[in-house]
């Protein structure tokens, strides 16, 4: 049995592996946990998440032994708990997106001493639809114009979203073009015609949308397009709960979805 902790149990995405956990007989959640002074603080995770009454209070610490914190916070957060198990000796999955530079550099500093499996998207889908559009971009190379669009809730606080920049870096290595070079994010105005090679990105916000991700390959005369929409966060939730079940033990090392789907 897997035993974990999990970091955000008050958010959406918390409420959702608070719910499946309870369902899941491998799994034992030890740990519910939100930033200090949040106000869900002292409540009980069950009642929080809508199943009723479990005995297990949300805090902003715990002493519960533990083999894997499952991250749901902020990308502060992410540093705040990663120290954590950096000083618990204990596995994290990292599922927030929009880290900067800096925390991106911590994460994988930290991954030197513990397993850390950071995943822009646990849906187990998406993570074989990253591996189908490398292989398109690789079939088709130069030839085709490549489109990522993404649409969110109106509450996402970054854009693009981390699986849409996932997607942009998979497709700009499987067909030999560089990410920070040819990709656009947008357009508007007297653009010219489209350079060869360029990759466009655009992110939708609106109303309530889960999340969906489309990579369109145009060719003259032909079209391919790679759709994936979750109509559940308990998509997520549920990858997220199979990513620590497969990260338990695991010696350190950074990993991804792309390790527990095809290992």
């Amino acid at each position: 049995m897997t035993k974990l902790a999990l970091a955000g149990a008050a958010g959406r995405m918390g409420k959702c592996v608070v719910r499946l956990a309870a369902e899941e007989a491998a799994i034992e959640l030890v740990a519910a946990l939100e930033a200090s002074g949040h106000s869900a603080i002292g409540a009980d995770s069950g009642e929080v998440a809508g199943i009723g009454r479990c005995g297990l209070p949300i805090g902003d610490r715990t002493d519960a032994d533990f083999d894997v914190l499952v991250d749901f916070s902020t990308p502060a957060g992410t540093m705040q708990w990663l120290d954590f198990c950096l000083a618990r000796r204990r596995a994290m999955v990292i599922c927030p997106t929009g880290h900067d530079e800096s925390q991106l550099a911590h994460v994988r500093q930290v991954s030197a001493t513990i397993a850390v499996l950071k995943a822009a998207n646990t849906s187990l889908a998406v993570n074989l639809m990253l591996r189908l559009v490398a292989e398109a971009a690789a079939g088709l190379g130069s030839e085709a114009d490549i489109e990522i669009v993404e649409a969110h809730h109106r509450f996402k606080r970054d854009a693009p979203s981390g699986t849409a920049l996932a997607l942009l870096q998979a497709l700009a290595e499987a067909s030999g073009r560089d990410a920070s070079r040819d990709a656009v994010y947008g357009r508007r105005g007297q653009t010219g015609e489209r350079p060869r090679g360029q990759i466009g990105v655009h992110a939708l916000r609106i109303g309530d949308t889960v999340g969906e991700h489309e990579v369109s390959f145009g060719l003259l005369g032909e079209t391919l397009s790679i759709r994936h929409v979750a109509r559940s966060r308990d998509t997520f939730a549920r990858g997220a709960l199979r990513a620590a079940a497969w990260l338990a033990g695991k010696p350190a090392g950074l990993y991804s979805m792309q390790d527990v789907l095809f290992e």
